[in-house]
């Protein structure tokens, strides 16, 4: 048998059901697109949930791909096993309502036997133990002899996930010889190393009601999956996932930058395993622009990153390598992804930020812990809380095992079983984030919509066309009584579903468009606009007058002004991305996006706020080719080409083979499906409102354009023209009209505290003075001072009494205000200002403390101010002892 690569195996599989008259298809992003009910793609045939259901019909019957996925389940088992990894590649042929058992199990079988060529007798098939169709296949089709087709229960071989299409299943097992195993556990269906399962044959032939009634499905399923890594272990003959050859090639890169060998050292090699499998995961996520974040998919990239970089340290890599790490992943994976290379740039920028930023954390979580385990000792304890144990672990990304480690060499142990609620708490917390959804994704009226209804989108040539009514969803001011209906009346709002529209539906940052549906007497206002699965369009909105039955034919009509500022704030989104990458690097890439017929806001990836002279720089350069006038072409063109000619490609997007082009001269090129202006000098004219970060490594710019740009002018014009007359100054001189006033309000004010001052000394001459235990103490209300004022004035008496120990009280915007203060002399014989503030402020209504020299606080209540002073005194007294 030969030692297949994984690049080669992929090439293989592609290949095989390319030729079996499979749609190959690209692996689809790692961010599910309308699927709420998973935060990554964790399985073959997650993106594929809406032709199961058959709510859109797939370009083909039969398709194949290999799908990249994420899984972090067993994340705490990574580098522990042979079979654990959060990335792995998923290999899957797919059947919908086309071939079924017969021709899936032959598929899978001369694959495997005839491609790959593994031997035959080392091959065992299990099947669901009341499928005799599927036994039929293997025994009397294929001729595996019926002692070798192995029978499972329920929990083995039938697939099902809550309600929906469910069936049996076929495993397909690869004895890996004793070698790997000769214990009890080394059985067809045990959980030893021995027998390998290599592929999984779904047949969806049932459908689930939930409350455990099957009936038949009209269109019977086929979904496969099979393991790449699992099926490169098997050709290789290694002895793990970790052992194939392109895994291989990253732990070599980890010993060159360790200085380790790996296999020569378990717990090291359990750090080499982590290392390599979470960078590839994260370098991964990064080119489907997920970032490091504290929640969803970004705390999924922190996470990992994090582990790895800490294993990094264990292992003595240099910091700021697993950028490096990345590099090689890439390369390893451009061959089947070559969208890695594509965005490389802006991947490793990313992991190495996000790397520099946790050992810049780690440092401050150690410094943490070392507080923590001195407090124990102090008091005499051994156990550390699991509150701080999580806190640490969920705020500086120390792992639980990295805590108990540290602390084990002095002989204190952590609370797990509290640190393990504290993680329910948090999973619970990011589960009930997620919206609940039924087993493929979607619930919603729509998904009752004919899935054979599409919507002609005829927008990009024209504004108005005539169309029919295919479908009529009455909306519920609630959402729960949503139902689709034969006819709607004026007053209901709802949304229409028809053949043929000019409406653009909100997609790629674009918002949908704006208008009216007409039939005859009949209004209905569009106010919004929207994709369904399945290609179709649905317009919300409110019957004005008159009704709408299905059939009808309408006029659509677009607000066509709505629409053309849209156009400009969109075109000029390309303009802005483009200038952003001259001016910024290549690594900015769009991280979202949203334009309609007011702004513009642009998201993209770049790590530190843009300079003054930045943003002049990047406006410039769009204000420029809005004057160059260039024409706007857009082009249809094949996927290759479009990428040869330089177009910019979007985060996880699914392009098809042909895709839409769009140019702006020779500065912008992009892939776009959106709609734009015909000439660069249709914006008119672009402003930067406003530039901040929004996550790590994501910057926004909000803008404006054309005449959203000439109101804000005007806005503009109109306040400095009111400054002007409030200011009895031209608007050439109002800055110099501004700092003058500016200095005569600072010269005020200096005058206004001097006289506070002279007054508050004139009093304090006949203040009482309680002389106690070698102590001067001093407890009274100054009315009109500010706290700043009650500083100094509390300074002035310090130095005028011998150990002073104070407490001044005011009145600041109708609340009272209290200072305490206690000379070094006083401190030395008991008086704590801090613990003064904190018994007496209560007694207001208010908080605050401080240190032992020095503490202030607010309070509610200004009528309890004379019992505050009055306790302040005893208080001062039993510090004193």
């Amino acid at each position: 048998m030969k030692k297949y690569g994984v690049n080669e195996l992929r090439k293989m599989f592609l290949a095989y059901f390319q030729e079996k008259e499979h749609l190959v298809m690209k692996s689809f992003s790692l961010v599910p697109h309308n699927d709420n009910s998973l935060l990554l793609i964790n399985s073959g045939m997650a993106p594929l949930k809406p032709y199961f259901t058959g709510q859109e019909i797939p370009p083909k019957r039969r398709v194949a791909t290999c799908q990249k996925c994420i899984r972090t389940g067993d994340i705490e088992n990574i580098g522990k096993t042979a079979r654990h990894g959060t990335f792995f590649e998923m290999l899957g042929n797919f059947s919908f309502g086309d071939y079924f058992k017969s021709e899936a199990l032959h598929f899978a079988w001369e694959f495997l036997t005839e491609r790959v060529g593994l031997e035959k007798d080392r091959l065992y098939p299990s099947i669901y133990l009341e499928d005799e169709e599927a036994f039929k296949v293997w025994n009397e089709e294929i001729g595996i002899p019926a002692d070798r087709i192995y029978r499972f229960g329920k929990k083995d071989n039938f697939w099902e996930h809550g309600v929906g299409p469910c069936g049996p299943c076929s495993e397909i097992y690869y004895d890996r010889g004793e070698k790997y195993g000769t214990g009890p556990e080394d059985v067809m269906g045990g959980e030893g190393d021995r027998f390998l399962e290599v592929w999984n044959v779904v047949f969806s032939q049932f459908n689930n009601d939930g409350k455990g009634n099957y009936t038949d499905l009209i269109q019977k399923n086929i979904d496969t999956g099979m393991g790449l890594e699992r099926l490169a272990v098997v050709c290789q003959d290694v002895p793990s996932l970790f052992d194939v050859d392109t895994n291989q090639a990253m732990m070599t890169e980890i010993e060159r930058l360790s200085g380790k060998k790996y296999l020569e050292d378990k717990t090291a090699d359990v750090s080499f395993r982590i290392i390599a499998d979470h960078v590839k995961s994260c370098t991964f996520m990064a080119s489907d622009g997920i970032m490091p974040s504290n929640e969803g998919r970004g705390y999924v990239f922190r996470r990992l990153l994090r582990r790895a970089a800490r294993h990094g340290r264990i292992l003595g890599i240099p910091a700021g390598s697993l950028s490096k790490l990345s590099e090689k992943a890439i390369a390893l994976s451009s061959d089947g992804y070559p969208e890695l290379s594509e965005k490389k740039d802006m991947i490793l920028r990313v992991i190495s930020e996000e790397e520099d930023r946790f050992n810049k954390t780690i440092d401050n979580g150690l410094a943490i812990l070392q507080g923590l385990k001195e407090d124990l000792q102090k008091n005499g304890e051994k156990l550390l809380s699991g509150e701080d144990a999580f806190r640490l672990y969920d705020t500086y990304g120390f792992p639980l095992d990295l805590t108990k480690e540290i602390l084990e060499d002095s002989g204190i142990t952590v609370d797990e079983e509290a640190f393990q609620q504290a993680m329910k708490v948090q999973r619970e917390t990011a589960r009930a984030a997620r919206k609940s959804t039924n087993y493929m994704g979607r619930d919603d009226v729509y998904q009752n919509l004919e899935a054979s209804l599409q919507t002609e989108f005829v927008g990009y040539e024209q504004l108005e066309c005539e169309g029919k009514i295919t479908a009529l969803v009455y909306l519920a001011d609630n959402g729960d009584e949503d139902e689709i209906r034969p006819s709607v009346e004026a007053g209901n709002r709802a949304a229409v579903i028809t053949d043929r529209s000019p409406f653009y539906g909100t997609m790629g940052g674009q918002q949908g468009d704006q208008g009216k549906i007409c039939s005859g007497t009949s209004v209905f206002i569009v106010e919004e606009t929207i994709h369904l699965q399945g290609g179709k369009l649905a317009h919300l909105g409110t019957v004005e007058q008159g009704g709408f039955s299905v059939g009808d034919s309408v006029r659509l009509v677009v607000d066509a002004k709505k629409r053309a500022l849209t156009a400009r704030n969109h075109t000029a989104t390309h303009l802005l991305q483009k200038a952003l990458k001259e001016t910024l690097g290549s690594h900015v890439e769009q991280a979202g996006a949203y334009y309609d017929d007011k702004r513009l806001r642009f998201d993209f990836t770049h790590f530190t706020a843009l300079t003054k002279e930045e943003l002049e720089k990047v406006e410039n350069l769009v204000n420029e080719e809005i004057a160059r006038a260039d024409v706007v072409l857009t082009r249809e063109m094949p996927i290759e080409e479009a990428k040869k000619s330089g177009a910019t490609a979007l985060f996880g997007e699914k392009y098809g083979d042909t895709v839409r082009v769009v140019s702006v001269g020779d500065f912008s090129i992009e892939l776009c499906g959106g709609t734009h202006v015909e000439n660069s000098s249709s914006i008119q004219a672009f402003k930067i409102l406003s530039e901040q970060g929004v996550a790590a490594g994501v910057r926004r710019i909000e803008a404006i354009t054309s005449q959203n740009l000439f109101d804000y002018f005007h806005h503009e014009e109109e306040l400095l023209k009111s400054l002007s007359g409030k200011l009895k100054a031209d608007p050439e001189h109002l800055l110099a009209r501004v700092e003058s006033l500016e200095k005569e309000l600072k010269e005020s004010r200096s005058q206004c505290e001097q006289l506070k001052a002279k007054l508050a000394n004139a009093e304090v001459e006949d203040l009482a003075v309680v002389e106690y235990k070698d102590c001067s103490l001093i407890a009274t209300n100054i009315p009109g001072m500010d706290r700043n004022a009650l500083r100094n004035l509390g300074d002035s008496l310090k130095d005028k009494h011998k150990n002073a120990f104070i407490l001044l009280a005011s009145v600041e915007d109708g609340k009272p205000i209290l200072m305490a203060t206690a000379s070094d002399g006083a401190v030395k014989l008991g008086a704590h200002a801090g613990n003064l503030i904190k018994e007496i402020a209560p007694i207001l209504g208010g908080g605050g403390g401080g240190k032992p020299q020095m503490a202030q606080a607010g309070g509610k209540d200004s009528a309890k101010l004379e019992e505050a002073l009055k306790q302040s005194l005893e208080s001062m007294k039993k510090q004193l002892g």
